[in-house]
């Protein structure tokens, strides 16, 4: 957060880049380094098979008594991976509770493998600017996904999930390190919702990792985005 002091905390996308990353942010290797740490890698192995990419990793902070809302949605919506297969790892770096906004979910919402709809907000106080439409899914289901720090949760592309705003008086710090498996292909032509949602990304030059197995696409480009 010191050395972005013109960006939001909750908008701090491809933190795990050295420097400046091409994506307005300047990143850190702490947290390249926590997201192919052997543990973790294994643990997202066991979900989605022997095969492991790194793609992303998108640091949200929710200042206290001012961090913004996370509308109700689904990642597949953003990210251009084909086929959908990723699992995303979020980390708590602090304390996430109800009270300071901690994830919530959808209970088996992935199951079915569907993307819904999405609708443009055109707000300054959400971290995405794409939510749910009204009606898709019974939010009267959701779960709230309470971490300590150094605790972490996994969860499916599809899964509809979201946070609410930060209105009390303690920080919450958090990491969400995205991998997907190798059978997918990053897709750097393709440009999901382009424009409209309210983070900006660079997915030409996005740099990606094998951690695990091979590329059995044989598609996905290693070098692109890596520092000569």
């Amino acid at each position: 957060m010191r050395e972005n002091p013109g960006v939001r905390p909750e908008k701090l996308v491809s933190a795990h880049i050295e420097g400046d990353n091409g994506e307005g942010v300047r990143g850190s290797r702490a947290f390249l380094d926590l997201a192919r740490d052997p543990e973790i890698v294994e643990l997202v192995s066991g979900v989605i098979g022997d095969d492991v990419i790194l793609w992303g990793c998108h640091v949200f902070c929710k200042p206290a008594a001012e961090g913004y809302e996370t509308p109700w949605h689904q990642d597949g919506h953003y990210w251009p991976i084909r086929p959908l297969a990723n699992c995303t790892v979020w980390v708590a770096l602090e304390e996430s509770t109800v009270e300071n906004g901690c994830l919530r979910v959808i209970p088996r919402s992935h199951a079915g493998k569907q993307l819904h709809a999405h609708l443009h907000e055109d707000r300054t106080d959400l971290t995405l600017n794409q939510r749910m439409a009204d009606g898709t899914f019974d939010e009267a289901s959701a779960v709230d996904l309470e971490l300590q720090p150094g605790q972490m949760s996994l969860h499916d592309v599809y899964m509809i999930h979201g946070a609410k705003a930060n209105n009390v008086g303690q920080a919450a710090h958090r990491g969400r390190i995205a991998l997907y498996a190798s059978t997918s292909v990053f897709e750097r032509n393709l440009r999901p919702v382009d424009g409209q949602t309210g983070v900006p990304v660079n997915f030409a030059q996005r740099p990606l990792w094998l951690l695990k197995g091979v590329d059995r696409s044989g598609r996905n480009d290693f070098n692109a985005g890596h520092a000569r």
